[in-house]
């Protein structure tokens, strides 16, 4: 288990590590990697996010109880830090990056993780994992920045149209309406969806590379420290006490374990950029739990998934 969820985070790390070479070298001009952040906003996100639920096979997976668990634990999570927030004393913007950092999931990791341990059943259980944390984070992520971003706060008809017109959210919705209608996709349009989803990774890894900016090191301490915190034990807690209220058990419980359990996305940069975050120390906590990744998401898999 430990070798299967190491292997699918060292392909992101190196990625990382790759796009902040990129930047140093200067491989590529500045104006690129603002045209490439949009380009994953606006179609490549979209796009995995749209695949990835509207053709997720679901047979044989609790799907109920499931989303049940994942959903709760993270709404529960996500008030604890809105009620934390004037403990953790820091700015508006980087509370942004603290609150993504601390209930986002790396759907890339996810499902890797979750192929290597169950095999074909994993997946289905990674996309039932999918179907109900994407939209929900994204929700939750969106009102938040409404309120915290630096554009500052906005009235509650500006977060409507927020929610409404945001490419994730609306591609989250467009992709689960196609699942449940039973429609599938056309013929042609899948492979061209699958192609753009899968190259928002890579694009968004080395975005967030190109991002760090080593010299603010010493400021990353505490926010990777709370979001960190939040996101290999106070999340996977969460989950297992709700495990235990929504009555999920087995494979299922073990595979909503681990998908709380992982380092944020690449996406969170992607948004913080958007929206009005704070983008540098996103890339920073992205960094960070992608290598403490390597250590915590095993500790929690191996130690809390005795009790489900």
């Amino acid at each position: 288990m430990t070798l299967s969820l190491l292997t699918a985070l060292l392909p992101i790390a190196l990625l990382i590590v790759l796009g902040a070479w990129l930047k140093r070298r200067q491989f590529l001009t500045d104006t690129f990697w603002a045209q490439a952040e949009r380009l994953a906003y606006y179609v490549l996100l979209p796009s995995l996010f749209f695949h990835g639920l509207a053709t997720a096979n679901l047979d044989g997976v609790p799907f109920q109880s499931m989303v049940s668990v994942l959903v709760f634990s993270t709404v529960v999570v996500s008030l604890m830090l809105l009620g934390a927030k004037s403990l953790i004393t820091m700015d508006d913007a980087a509370f942004t990056s603290v609150f993504q950092g601390g209930i986002r999931f790396n759907n890339y990791v996810g499902v890797s993780a979750a192929a290597g341990l169950f095999g074909v059943q994993g997946i289905a259980l990674a996309a039932v994992a999918n179907a109900a944390i994407v939209p929900s984070v994204n929700i939750l992520c969106v009102m938040v920045f409404a309120k915290y971003g630096s554009a500052g706060r906005m009235p509650f008809s500006k977060v409507l149209k927020q929610l409404a017109l945001n490419p994730l959210i609306l591609a989250c919705f467009a992709g689960g309406l196609i699942q449940v209608s039973g429609w599938g996709l056309p013929v042609g349009i899948e492979p061209m969806l699958k192609a753009l989803g899968q190259a928002s990774l890579p694009l968004g890894l080395l975005c967030v590379g190109a991002a760090l900016e080593f010299g603010s090191i010493r400021q990353w301490f505490r926010p990777v420290g709370y979001s960190s915190l939040t996101k290999f034990i106070i999340m996977p807690l969460v989950t297992l006490l709700a495990c235990h209220l929504f009555e999920l058990e087995g494979k299922a419980a073990v595979a909503a374990l681990l998908f709380q359990a992982l380092p944020t996305a690449s996406s969170s940069y992607i948004m913080a950029r958007q929206l009005g975050g704070d983008a540098p120390l996103m890339a920073g906590i992205i960094a960070c739990q992608t290598m403490l990744a390597g250590l915590a998401l095993p500790a929690v898999i191996l130690v809390m998934a005795q009790w489900v």
